[in-house]
């Protein structure tokens, strides 16, 4: 008998069809598992759910569950994954000279708010350095530029394969990342930007949208995928702004809201909240 006392949580997408609650939480049942937590959406003819069962006392070690899984999987025509609490993701942090969004991340790690580890942080500048190392994170700079581009994410990529990263998180990076470089991470790189885009593209946009005078600003997380800035949507939020507010206050209102924003995101991605269903993500929250 099982007493490994974690958690399972099995993420499922499928044809929708009649008895899939049935059959899954029989599967859990008939090993011995105590579901904690069950929750499922049906979008037109698709069906989704998310379910999390305490292992203590399960018939099947954690290593066996997904071949013992496989074949209600291959009825169901579905995609699937199953992931255990007690192990934390690996997450590295991608950042450039912008510090707010890093110092939200490693604050809430430190609190204990993500279920993650940050074996290192990677940069294209040594600016943040002294902010990873007061965390006692390695911190690494790969300097990039056109010419050595390609060779620099070479190196990156072997880094974080020789860390067993998980997944990235790009806290206000700001380089491109190749095309090789995400088919490496798919639905594994989270990314933040103001959601200005694509009204305000380029430089200063906090400036154009001063000078456009725009009542409300945002920020949005999203995987990133090939197609520039229009990866799946994990969070987005707003706040009003005013003609009273200079250019610096929709700076600071919106670089509040990146850093609470990534947050979310992270903490949706570390928990296996999210399915992604072509552009779209669904969250259970």
């Amino acid at each position: 008998m099982n007493e490994n006392n974690s958690t399972a949580v099995l993420l499922l997408s499928c044809p929708d069809r009649i008895g899939l609650i049935s059959r899954i939480s029989h599967f859990v049942f008939e090993r011995g598992g105590n579901i904690l937590d069950l929750d499922e959406h049906v979008d037109g003819d698709y069906f989704f759910v998310r379910v999390a069962w305490n292992m203590k006392n399960f018939s099947i070690p954690e290593l066996e569950i997904a071949e013992a899984f496989q074949p209600l999987a291959k009825e169901f025509n579905a995609k699937w994954k199953i992931n255990f609490t007690e192990k934390n993701l690996r997450l590295a942090v991608f950042v450039s000279k912008y510090d707010h969004c890093l110092q939200e991340i490693l604050w809430r790690q430190r609190m204990g708010e993500f279920n993650i580890e940050i074996p290192l942080i990677i940069s294209n500048h040594e600016d943040l350095k002294p902010l990873a190392d007061q965390y006692g994170i390695p911190y690494f700079v790969f300097q990039i530029t056109e010419e050595n581009k390609f060779e620099q994410e070479k190196k990156e990529i072997a880094l974080l394969k020789e860390n067993k990263v998980d997944s990235i998180v790009l806290a206000r990076y700001m380089q491109l990342l190749s095309l090789n470089f995400v088919d490496e991470y798919p639905n594994q790189i989270i990314n933040i930007h103001h959601s200005f885009l694509p009204a305000f593209v380029g430089s200063h946009p906090y400036r154009q949208a001063y000078e456009r005078g725009v009542k409300i600003i945002g920020a949005t997380s999203h995987y990133v995928t090939r197609a520039l800035d229009d990866g799946p949507i994990i969070e987005q939020d707003i706040i009003r702004v005013s003609h009273k507010d200079t250019v610096n206050d929709l700076v600071r209102k919106g670089r509040d809201l990146e850093r609470l924003i990534l947050a979310r995101a992270i903490y949706f991605h570390a928990q296996h909240r999210i399915l992604v269903h072509g552009k779209k993500t669904v969250i259970f929250e």
